[in-house]
C-alpha cells in the first residue's frame, strides 16, 4: 500500500521556469539582449537529439535565445575544441552546452575543459567542480542541483539530517554529495563496493539514488519517514523505472519521486537556471 507524498518535479519544474522567464525579461531589458545558451552536438545520436530539441524549446518558451551548432561525427577533435573555445570569446553567448557523450575519437575531458568556466551551464570544468570541492560553487551540474530544489521545495530540514548518496559518478553522485555536505547533513555515499548496502540506505533521513540499476533499493533500504530521491531513469521491458522499486520503498517513506516525473523534468529548469546565473554574472 502506498503510504508516500509523491513528490511531483513536472510542479516544482514548471515554478523554476516561470522563476527564470521573468529572469530572462529582466536581463534583456537591461542589456538589451535575451540571456544566450549555445549547444553543440557532434554526431547524429537520436537520444542526443531528442535531448537538444526539448532544451531548445525549453529556452523558447522562457525567453532565452538560443543558438545550435551541429556537427559531423567524424569532426576532428581540435575542429570541435576551437568551436568551443570560439563560444567562450563570443560576447553574445551566455551558456555553452555540449552534449555529451562525444563520438569515440574525441576525449570528453578536453572537451569540457575547453569550455569558459563562467559559460559552464553543465557545472562539469574542472574549475566549477573545484569550487564545488571547496564549498564555494559557481555553476553547479543540473540534475544535482535539481535533487536540492526538490528538497528546498518539500522543505526538507537538512542541518543535522543523515544523508545516504548511492552512486558516485562526477555528473551526480559527487556533485550532490558536496551539495548536501554543504546544507549541513551528515554525507554517506555509497558505491559498488559498499557491504550490506540495504542496512546502510536504512540509516538515511535523506537517501538519493543514483546509480542506474533498476529497482536496486526496495523498503528494507528505506527509512521510515526517510525523503527518496530517485535520480535513476532505467528502460525495462515493462517501461521505465527508477533505481528504486518505489511501490515497497513508497509503503515506508514520507515523500518520493516517481519516475518518470520527478528528478528528471529538474534538469532542463535547472540548465535554464545555470544559464540565467551565468548571464547575470556577466552582463548585468
Amino acid at each position: 500500500m502506498t503510504t508516500a507524498r509523491t513528490i511531483d518535479g513536472k510542479a516544482v519544474a514548471a515554478a523554476v521556469r516561470q522563476r527564470v522567464a521573468a529572469a530572462a525579461a529582466e536581463i534583456a531589458e537591461r542589456a538589451g539582449s535575451p540571456p544566450t545558451l549555445a549547444t553543440v552536438l557532434v554526431g547524429e545520436d537520436p537520444a542526443s537529439q531528442v535531448y537538444i530539441r526539448n532544451k531548445h524549446r525549453a529556452c523558447e518558451e522562457t525567453g532565452i535565445r538560443s543558438v545550435h551548432h551541429g556537427l559531423a561525427a567524424e569532426t576532428p577533435q581540435e575542429e570541435l575544441l576551437e568551436l568551443v573555445r570560439e563560444l567562450g570569446r563570443d560576447p553574445e553567448v551566455d551558456g555553452i552546452l555540449v552534449q555529451l557523450p562525444v563520438p569515440d575519437h574525441i576525449d570528453p575531458d578536453a572537451v569540457v575543459a575547453a569550455i569558459d568556466p563562467a559559460k559552464d551551464v553543465d557545472g562539469l570544468t574542472p574549475l566549477n567542480a573545484g569550487l564545488l570541492a571547496h564549498g564555494t560553487p559557481g555553476l553547479v551540474p543540473c540534475t544535482p542541483a535539481g535533487v536540492m530544489e526538490l528538497l528546498r521545495h518539500e522543505r526538507v530540514r537538512l542541518e543535522g539530517a543523515e544523508a545516504v548518496v548511492v552512486g558516485r559518478s562526477k555528473l551526480v553522485g559527487v556533485p550532490v554529495a558536496r551539495l548536501l555536505l554543504a546544507a549541513n547533513a551528515t554525507v554517506t555515499v555509497c558505491h559498488s563496493r559498499t557491504r550490506d548496502l540495504a542496512a546502510v540506505c536504512a540509516r538515511a533521513d535523506v537517501l538519493v539514488a543514483a546509480v542506474g540499476i533498476p529497482r536496486l533499493l526496495g523498503a528494507a533500504a528505506v527509512k521510515p519517514g526517510a525523503v527518496v530521491i530517485d535520480v535513476g531513469i532505467n528502460r525495462t521491458e515493462e517501461g521505465l523505472c527508477g533505481d528504486v522499486d518505489f511501490e515497497a520503498a513508497a509503503t515506508r517513506a514520507a515523500a518520493i519521486t516517481p519516475v518518470p516525473g520527478g528528478v528528471g523534468p529538474m534538469t532542463i529548469a535547472m540548465l535554464l537556471e545555470n544559464t540565467i546565473r551565468a548571464a547575470r554574472r556577466r552582463r548585468v
